[in-house]
């Protein structure tokens, strides 16, 4: 135990031990609630990021489709030229077909009968495809004309999520900085040590890093505890810690009746829980110290004494 932690039990006893326990639990509420405000400063933007994704998106999608139309058009332009030029050779075979120069055989009007066909088919094909693409073209403007409403409202949409955030943030950010003058207000006097100890376990423990015991049970981690460490915890001579790391506390400091009376025979037992100042395990504080060690074994040898002194006296009864 540290000479301060030793300084507060032997100068002060349970009040200053409570002061220090009730100004951690002042401060985990306060924790707690900068955590849901940075949380909320934090997932504020996400909303607007959707959004501009969606306009992004329809963006995209608008300049693909007025590429489609461009090179719909394009293509147009070439397909009505060859549906001419089709339309021309069709009408040249035909007059030839009149003209008795060219089909003075049969195999000669059967060679020409077979060109008007095919100029006939190529120009069916070149109408049809022209058609298509006029209908393609219509709708690839309708299409654009829808995306260019949506994309309008998107934009509309995303200043007033703009707009909104804003004027969240300020907000979020304004309580922050209340919060964070009570968490400054509140800390000060605490020891450096075993405040960077507490804001890490509140940080790790989703906002808890003291908790009440009920009867022998952690309500942090629903651990059953020996008889000796409630007993010390009851005592609030030292901020102690559970084995999963958290710092507990009776809801209401017991009287000195109570404290009294408490059996200090579990004092004698080597113990498996912390003050606050244990020692590295396994990456985390390792929150275990022995409760047979320097600090409790003056108590513990002050009961031992007492005991022997009865004893003593006993005897001399006794004899």
């Amino acid at each position: 135990m540290s000479s301060e932690s030793a300084t507060i039990e032997t100068n002060h006893g349970t009040p200053a031990v409570q002061g220090v326990l009730d100004k951690l639990r002042a401060l985990q509420d306060v924790l707690h609630k900068k955590h849901e405000v940075e949380a909320q400063i934090e997932a504020l933007p996400r909303s607007l990021a959707t959004k501009k994704e969606v306009l992004n998106r329809l963006k995209r999608t608008y300049l693909e489709r007025n590429e489609e139309q461009e090179s719909t058009r394009t293509r147009i332009e070439s397909l009505r030229g060859d549906a001419v030029e089709s339309e021309r050779v069709r009408e040249e075979y035909e007059q030839q077909m009149g003209q008795m120069e060219y089909i003075q055989t049969q195999r000669a009007y059967e060679a020409l009968d077979k060109q008007i066909r095919d100029a006939t088919e190529r120009e069916t094909d070149d109408r049809r495809a022209l058609q298509d693409e006029e209908e393609r073209l219509d709708q690839l403007s309708e299409e654009l004309a829808r995306e260019a409403e949506l994309i309008e409202q998107q934009e509309g949409a995303v200043q007033v999520e703009e707009s909104r955030i804003e004027v969240e943030l300020a907000d979020r950010q304004e309580r922050l900085a209340a919060l964070d003058a009570d968490e400054s207000e509140i800390a000060s006097g605490l020891d450096e040590e075993l405040l960077f100890k507490f804001e890490r376990i509140v940080r790790s423990t989703d906002g808890y890093g003291i908790v009440p015991l009920q009867g022998h049970v952690c309500t942090g981690c629903y651990m059953t505890l020996p008889a000796h460490f409630v007993n010390r915890v009851r005592r609030a001579e030292d901020v102690l810690f559970c084995t999963h790391g958290r710092i507990v506390f009776y809801e209401d400091a017991p009287s000195e009746e109570e404290t009294e009376a408490q059996i200090d025979v579990f004092d004698d037992e080597p113990g498996f829980f912390a003050d606050a100042d244990g020692d590295e395990i396994d990456g985390e504080e390792l929150l275990v110290d022995d409760v047979s060690g320097d600090d409790d074994g003056d108590h513990d040898g002050d009961h031992h004494g007492d005991d022997n002194d009865d004893d003593g006296d006993h005897g001399s009864n006794g004899d």
